[in-house]
């Protein structure tokens, strides 16, 4: 019959209650969009193919075929202390569950060792008759184990949550790199492109006050109305108020780039990125939403702290049930310090048995929290993975669109520069004024301004692809095969 009894309660300390947690189902959506985008777009004679894959593409931001681009985001991940704070968050959650799971595994063991100076009045116990003593010394020392028996699995589903805990500080520092590296490579991309802008913002606006000089040449010799003088200042002072933003934007950009890489704004230099020198990634794979959802760490995230939810369900069950705590102790009392370590003369030994019976339904309240709390954490989950699909879809239809505009604007930038070839010609045979001539070639700056940001837009929203299925840095790749 004793063995009986043994056999249930390993049995018993072999179960946890509370549901057993399951990663969800991945989306079963075939695609990220309704309706069929192409798999290759065409622009400035640079052909861009979208295929299938397995799984995102590591160090993704290499594909622009740029060393400076490349240095920035090593930089950038090795200097953040957005990082650093994340990294903190990890080894800070792996100590806490290192705590808990030695606490939980094994027994804990005190020794204690102490002098204690009193005096005993006999009568105190019912003896008067004896005569009192005096004051005495009595020094102990002794050393004590408990144990608590997790036969319902309360410890252990405690300790599942502070692992799930891990976990999602691990995918926190993952989604922390691809978030930093999707931020450097999106803000080198804006400031080459404000570079640009600005140069070509400036030689148009050095066209424009040329032009202006010639048409008040004509207004003094009664060659032009004044209306036309006007005119031409209005244009001038037009493009003049463009250039004070730009300078604005490209200083900010210029910040922001040295916060990303941890140093401080007057250190920013970063002249040597420039727009012609992005190569576009010819090839992006892409992957399927059922591997997004596996691979994303922002989903990965938010299913651990499900996972986290699902555990404390199994702690606010448990808690209905019994407690057990094993405990037991061995040491030595004596009058003497010498004595003590001659041999054992206390000894105790104790089961703890402690079932909640009225709490004023605080227990099955707290439950029920934890359940709600499962539900939150779950509809958080989905949200995650419904926003993730979106941001794919977005950027596919923002590339399909930016490919199309980029032909045109480089349809545009060609029809344009071919005037400008034509009016040098004429006016070198005197068949158009040099006004003309200019007013063509500030046309050619214009289409040149427009297809600047037709080939940013391009190279940053295939750059948002890139992030937004999910491509982690190497680092945070050796980090999940460590999982």
């Amino acid at each position: 019959m004793k063995h009986y009894v043994l056999l249930s309660a390993l049995a018993l300390c072999g179960c946890a209650v509370g549901p057993d947690f399951h990663a969800p189902a991945a989306p079963d959506a075939p695609s990220y969009t309704r309706e069929a985008l192409p798999a290759a777009t065409q622009a400035a004679g640079v052909t861009q193919t979208l295929v299938v894959a397995n799984n995102a593409l590591p160090a993704w931001w290499m594909q622009f075929h740029s060393d400076a681009l490349n240095r920035l985001v090593d930089t950038a991940l090795q200097r953040s202390p957005t990082l650093d704070e994340a990294r903190a968050k990890l080894v800070e959650a792996r100590e806490n569950y290192i705590a808990q799971a030695g606490a939980t595994d094994f027994p804990a063991v005190d020794a204690t060792l102490s002098g204690t100076r009193q005096k005993v009045n006999p009568a105190a116990f019912g003896i008067p008759i004896v005569p009192n003593p005096g004051p005495f010394t009595l020094f102990n020392a002794s050393v004590s184990v408990s144990y608590a028996l997790d036969i319902f699995g309360g410890n252990r589903r405690a300790l599942e949550a502070l692992l799930a805990q891990v976990d999602y500080q691990t995918y926190e520092l993952d989604a922390a790199r691809l978030s930093l590296a999707g931020n450097v490579v999106s803000t080198a991309i804006r400031r080459a492109s404000l570079q640009q802008q600005l140069a070509l913002t400036q030689q148009l606006s050095d066209a424009q006050a040329h032009q202006l000089t010639i048409v008040e040449g004509r207004y003094a010799a009664g060659g032009v109305a004044q209306l036309d003088v006007r005119t031409q200042r209005t244009l001038l002072a037009q493009t003049r108020a463009q250039i004070p933003p730009l300078t604005t934007q490209l200083a900010q950009a210029d910040h922001q780039l040295a916060i990303l890489l941890g140093v401080a704004p007057s250190q920013a230099d970063f002249n040597d990125i420039t727009l012609d020198a992005l190569h576009l990634p010819d090839t992006v794979p892409v992957t399927l939403p059922s591997i997004l959802a596996r691979e994303r760490p922002d989903i990965r995230a938010s299913e651990a702290l499900l996972h986290q939810a699902s555990a404390n369900v199994g702690v606010a069950t448990a808690n209905l049930y019994p407690q057990f705590v094993v405990s037991a102790g061995i040491g030595s009392e004596r009058t003497r310090v010498e004595d003590v370590v001659n041999s054992l003369n206390v000894w105790n030994l104790g089961l703890n048995l402690t079932q909640p019976i009225f709490h004023g339904g605080e227990l099955r309240a707290k439950k029920r929290a934890a359940q709600a709390a499962y539900d939150a954490a779950f509809a958080s989950y989905r949200q995650t993975v419904l926003q993730a699909l979106q941001q794919v879809a977005d950027t596919l239809h923002a590339l399909n669109d930016d490919a199309r505009e980029l032909q045109a604007r480089d349809d545009a930038a060609s029809e344009a520069q071919a005037s400008v070839t034509i009016a040098q010609a004429q006016y070198a045979a005197g068949g158009v004024s040099q006004f003309s001539l200019i007013d063509t070639q500030r046309q050619a700056l214009q289409t040149a301004l427009d297809r600047t940001r037709a080939q940013a837009d391009r190279l940053a929203d295939t750059a948002a692809l890139f992030q937004a299925l999910g491509g982690m840095t190497p680092a945070a790749s050796a980090e999940t095969a460590k999982r």
